[in-house]
């Protein structure tokens, strides 16, 4: 094992610039020239790419257990030795779109009682607010290709408290904060690694990678770096025709690696590493006391780095390798490694691999790669955007980019087990998604976040989307087009919610998204939106027959990804016999019924058949706007949209509950303009029939005015004119949802009064809570009685400025409520718009408010500018709460920038 001490000028400090004004504008836009390289076929660009999962033990496709306790059938103590079944996790990892084969990082301080080879976390049962990381990195950089990559991770010196984390915080209750890494002490006095990966690409196969080690501490250390590439395991779960092992060989200072699939691939590092090799097979005999199917399992590196066991093949031969550096780094110094992982020949590979290009060609390549996405961004990023806006929006993108994972899940087998497995208990044949057995995954797919939830979210990832369009909208388009394909789509035509539960329902928002991926591409992809709307079609339509028990036209759904917003688990059984009809739930689908007459209008300017469509929605929209009024959704009185419980005899009980799923019906809003009904004569036509025949819909369709070209234009709202003005003074107001960093979800008002109803001889209250949930419904790991989220947060912004596109200045609002000024509908979305973005900028003090009272995060120059994405922020303070990388939904800030200071 040999120390590498040269450090070339030429990578050693590699940053990421976010002055736009060092890009040259005049270079040709090589970044954009991959893209359309790899949308036409010509160069698969995206065929490399960040798809390693940060976290495959504890999740629902590596869990057989007969109840569904992922988190102690796969615990974090059994990843280090047992292959996953499905997917496979490691630290700033990469891996092909097939997952053939992966690369990683581990690192040994020397003194932790394992490897660091993937993220430590609490699992729903150890954590007092569910699923929690505890470990500290970062998505810095990344193109849309994936040509140039950066990700950080900071790594104590310490010996890493596992036992201390979860001791502690299994005596914390709900009513307790999370105790967390920082909060042990272990990084006082900067004993810690910066430990930074660059990936620049020299060809869609051909990676150059900067590993860069500094020593924060005051005293010299040692750190073991271990560069790792392995093959995911497809071969020992006794399928027919898939038992072939491909060979990793170490040869030197690298790692020569042979698949019947992908060809030939090479690791190779600078200096005189050790390769050290084993298998990618479970450890039977360390978990089950049972002979396994290798002498050098999975741990194999594991236990010989640092117990110094014989446990890694003398032969050099395995199906999981490392090149293994020890660094002895002095005090505030920093060395860094090179290495080159290029597919070197197509199968069958044969012979040697030529030495890789570790010098002034790599040089070459790491410089220009850097430089082309500071081009890039330059091209994407407003002018306008303050250097820290430009910082803030480049690392949501790069979040975004990271989140992207190879997600594998046959159903089918899953419920059935491997040939060459344990047949899995007989009850799961009729458990968790039993009712999808049709699926088949074998996607990269954009993730929530990738630790604590590695699996997609419908509608999370309708919102990613929309963010992912701004730097790849072919990729945002295919990834709205997968999930209605007829592999993932139900039969019965349900979109799948998320791996935890299939068949749990998801707001209807891919229609929206679609469009504001069809807007933002430039409006002329008709092909993608008519492929959307033929499968979209189905998902309405199965709404329409699941989620409307009474046929009335307002609509169940349960809890609607808002998880504990109401008084009982709205996706569970009702607390008495009865039906819950759900503002949000129609006001999602009023705002559906628009979407798919939105595009239905766009697609019918260029085929007639869509008219009809077109004029169908229209109708659809009516009927549900006017019957969240008849049907006692709205309370006049209070002038807000609630849930009402219709018992079985007949009698209903309004839950008066003031939260976000009162203001949702707001973003049911589109314009018909004058253009529009004079190239659909057939929808004028309808239009004035209904009015005409049906003036009790013309609250929702009969709002008319001059547009901006001075013709005619009509507004198609679930809230009229009068209703919108006074549903508003409630969203502006400071003592309810208005905070100083966007909107709330829960009136604040909640605070002194909560609410409380009592069903079937039982008390349900919601009281206002700004932060973490104290309650366990929905598994109490998020929380919707306060916090702001971001996607709500958009929605309503974006759905402002429709109704601002429709009046105009001439209408305007008293903004905050009570203040005396009043503010056009775009100022007041523009000023929501910097409360949001100002969540994660830094204040007059410095300070980002994400951050709260974490001094180290909001003081240290090592840390302050290492953005992170929380899942949901303080309703009072805009304290990041929740999952800590939600570069998914969370991402939608970057949005918010380069709408604000375009």
């Amino acid at each position: 094992m040999a120390a590498v001490v040269k450090s070339p000028g030429g990578v050693q400090d590699v940053q990421m610039i976010t002055d736009r004004s060092s890009s040259d504008a005049s270079a040709p836009d090589a970044e954009r020239i991959r893209l359309a390289q790899a949308d036409s076929g010509e160069q698969d660009w995206r065929a490399w790419g960040p798809y390693l999962s940060e976290r495959a033990w504890g999740t629902v496709r590596e869990d057989y257990s007969e109840h569904g306790t992922a988190w102690d059938y796969f615990p974090h103590d059994h990843a280090r030795s047992r292959a996953y079944r499905w997917n496979e996790d490691g630290m700033a990892g990469v891996c092909d779109d097939r997952q053939t084969f992966c690369f990683a990082l581990a690192l040994w301080n020397g003194v932790d009682p394992i490897l660091k080879e993937r993220m430590f976390g609490l699992g729903g049962d150890g954590g007092n607010h569910g699923e929690d990381v505890k470990e500290y990195w970062w998505y810095e950089d990344s193109t849309p290709t994936h040509s140039w990559m950066r990700w950080r991770y900071h790594y104590p010196q310490a010996a890493f408290p596992y036992d201390e984390l979860v001791a502690v915080n299994a005596l914390r209750g709900r009513d307790d904060t999370e105790y967390e890494l920082v909060d042990t002490g272990i990084f006082d006095d900067d004993r810690y690694w910066a430990v930074t990966v660059d990936y620049a690409k020299a060809s869609p196969t051909d990676l150059c990678i900067v590993v860069t080690v500094a020593n924060r501490g005051d005293r010299a250390a040692t750190l073991h770096v271990l560069p790792t590439l392995w093959f995911r395991n497809t071969w020992a779960w006794g399928l027919p025709g898939a038992d072939r092992v491909p060979r990793l060989v170490g040869e030197g200072s690298r790692l020569v690696g042979e698949h019947w699939v992908l060809g030939q691939v090479l690791l190779e590092g600078e200096g005189t590493p050790t390769p050290l090799l084993c298998d990618n097979d479970t450890n039977a005999e360390r978990l089950w006391g049972l002979p396994g199917r290798s002498p050098y399992p999975k741990d194999g590196i594991n236990d010989h780095v640092v117990n110094g066991a014989p446990t890694v093949n003398p032969d050099r031969e395995g199906t999981k390798g490392a090149l293994h550096y020890v660094l002895d780094v002095p005090a505030g110094g920093q060395r860094q490694i090179r290495l080159r992982l290029t597919r070197t020949a197509p199968p069958p590979a044969a012979g040697p691999p030529p030495p890789a290009d570790l010098g002034d060609g790599f040089d070459a390549v790491v410089w220009a790669r850097r430089a082309e996405a500071n081009r890039f961004f330059a091209g994407i990023i407003p002018a306008a955007a303050t250097t820290d806006e430009a910082l803030v929006a480049r690392q949501a993108i790069a979040g975004l980019m990271w989140g992207k994972q190879f997600y594998h899940f046959d159903v089918k087998r899953w419920l059935e087990g491997d040939p060459g497995s344990t047949p899995p208990p007989a009850g799961r044949r009729h458990g968790r998604n039993s009712h999808w057995w049709h699926m088949t995954s074998f996607d990269v797919i954009s993730m929530p976040d990738p630790w604590e939830y590695p699996w997609y979210a419908a509608w999370d990832l309708a919102f990613h989307c929309v963010s992912i369009a701004r730097v790849d909208p072919a990729f945002a388009k295919a990834q709205l087009l997968l999930l209605l394909r007829e592999w993932y789509l139900h039969p019965n035509g349900q979109i799948p919610a998320y791996e935890w539960a299939f068949g749990d329902v998801n707001p209807p928002v891919h229609a929206w998204a679609a469009l504001k991926v069809f807007e933002i591409d430039g409006g002329r992809d008709h092909e993608f939106l008519a492929r959307v709307m033929h499968k979209l079609l189905l998902n309405f339509t199965w709404w329409v027959n699941r989620k409307d028990t009474g046929g009335n036209n307002v609509f169940e759904g349960g809890f609607l990804g808002l998880d504990n917003v109401g008084p009982f688990d709205r996706s569970a059984a009702l607390p008495v016999a009865g039906v819950l009809e759900q503002s949000d739930g129609t006001g999602w689908m009023a705002m559906y019924a628009l979407n798919m007459l939105d595009i239905a209008i766009v697609l019918a300017e260029h085929d007639r058949t869509w008219v009809d469509t077109a004029t169908k929605f229209f109708e659809h929209f009516a009927y549900i706007a006017a019957a969240a009024y008849s049907q006692g959704l709205w309370d006049d009185e209070d002038a807000f949209f609630y849930d009402v419980l219709r018992l079985a005899d007949g009698s209903k009980v309004p839950l008066k509950v003031r939260s976000v799923v009162g203001l949702l019906p707001l973003a049911a809003v589109t314009r018909l303009t004058a253009r529009t009904l004079h190239h659909l004569p057939e929808l004028g036509a309808r239009l004035r029939w209904f009015l005409t025949n049906r003036p009790e819909y013309a609250d929702v369709v009969g709002t008319r005015r001059l547009g901006p070209d001075g013709r005619q234009q009509r507004l198609l709202s679930m809230v009229g004119p009068e209703q919108m003005v006074r549903l508003l003074a409630r969203m502006l107001d400071t003592d309810e949802f208005l905070s100083e960093y966007g909107l709330r979800t829960l009136s604040r008002a909640h605070l002194d009064k909560p609410f409380a109803v009592t069903l079937g001889g039982q008390e349900f209250a919601v009281g206002y809570e700004p932060a973490e949930s104290t309650s366990g419904l929905f598994g109490g790991n998020s929380n919707w009685r306060g916090p702001i989220w971001m996607p709500t947060n958009f929605l309503l912004v974006s759905a402002l400025r429709d109704y601002a596109a429709f009046y105009g200045d001439d209408l305007q609002i008293e903004y905050p409520t009570r203040s005396g000024v009043k503010r056009t509908l775009d100022e007041i979305a523009d000023d929501l718009s910097a409360r949001l973005i100002a969540l994660f900028t830094r204040d007059g003090w410095g300070r980002r408010p994400i951050y709260g009272a974490a001094q180290l995060f909001q003081t240290h120059p090592d840390w302050r500018d290492l953005i992170s994405f929380p899942e949901y922020f303080h309703g009072d303070n805009g304290a990041g709460l929740g999952a800590w990388h939600q570069t998914g939904w969370t991402a939608l800030v970057a949005d918010l920038i380069l709408t604000l200071r375009r």
